[in-house]
């Protein structure tokens, strides 16, 4: 056993030699910091592997946005996450900004300043009259029969800003899947055209066939989740129709005790053969506004 260092702090150290020292005091929630920019640092230099990126959470709100753009240029193969953060992407590439606000602020006051709140980040609700105003405009344009994934680069398309996760996954055809895109804004915007005599048809069943097709082709896999939820689950099975992730990390908050999929450790996904059994896996346990792009910064 290697003896635990414990760690160096230097005035104007950078990122990665922070990050070195967590790695070298190898335990803990620094350790496991360590060993996850280890394990990301293999799958980037890794070219027989393809990445599926989970994320789940309010990590557009959270300020996250920019850190998975930056990781869908340089290296993910395929993308999943929650119609939350698409919406959230596209409020912000449609020119509104998410506020910094106080978790103690009095709810009932904010709902009269129609003022939403997420935390301590806030959002005007005035961004569901620009959500609107947008699938109003393009509503036309779209096929009128599409899976989500096909839909998500429409979307994507029709952005005109370049800081947007809809649109780096289009420009870069990044598969992009969100099998509960109805649960959010942009369902919600689409109920809205339905509702006005607008037709449309989504598959969602479409979908899973690519995503296993593309696990199923893949020589090797590896995923990277934050938080859990429908998109961890939706890679998840789709590993089920591979030889398993031969490389996983994972942050969460969640505890494993309860039985739910966001706190459930990598390893579990073994049993399951959603995990190799001779793979690499971390879990780490923390907010990811902190680890995240302390990971990413560490790799980069």
């Amino acid at each position: 056993m290697k003896k635990v260092k414990q760690m160096d702090i230097i005035k104007g150290m950078k990122v990665s030699e922070l990050v070195n020292e967590m790695s070298l005091s190898g335990v803990m929630g620094a350790g496991r910091i360590g060993k996850a920019v280890e394990i990301l640092s293999e799958i980037k230099k890794d070219k027989k592997c393809k990445l599926f990126f989970g994320l789940a959470g309010a990590m557009v709100p959270g300020g996250m946005k920019n850190v998975v753009i930056d990781l869908l240029k340089e290296r993910v193969d395929v993308f999943v996450t929650t119609g939350a953060n698409l919406t959230h992407d596209l409020v912000e590439a449609l020119g509104y900004s998410h506020l910094q606000g106080d978790p103690e602020a009095d709810d009932k006051e904010l709902h009269k300043k129609k003022i939403d709140r997420i935390y301590d980040s806030f959002m005007p609700n005035e961004v569901y009259e620009g959500l609107e105003d947008f699938f109003m405009k393009i509503f036309d344009s779209l096929p009128k029969e599409m899976n989500i994934r096909e839909f998500l680069w429409e979307l994507g398309k029709h952005v005109k800003s370049k800081n947007s996760i809809l649109r780096i996954c289009y420009e870069k055809k990044i598969p992009i899947f969100c099998p509960a895109i109805a649960d959010s804004g942009i369902g919600l915007m689409i109920w809205g055209r339905l509702a006005a005599g607008k037709k449309i048809r989504i598959d969602a069943f479409d979908d899973l066939k690519e995503i296993i097709k593309i696990a199923w082709d893949s020589e090797k896999n590896a995923i990277f989740y934050v938080g859990g939820g429908v998109p961890k689950n939706y890679i998840q099975q789709a590993m089920q129709f591979s030889k398993g992730a031969f490389y996983g990390i994972q942050l969460t908050t969640d505890r494993p005790e309860y039985g739910g999929s966001s706190g459930a450790p990598l390893k579990e996904g073994i049993s399951w053969g959603k995990m190799n059994e001779k793979g690499r896996y971390i879990d780490v346990y923390c907010d990811a506004t902190i680890s995240l792009p302390l990971i990413w910064a560490a790799v980069k």
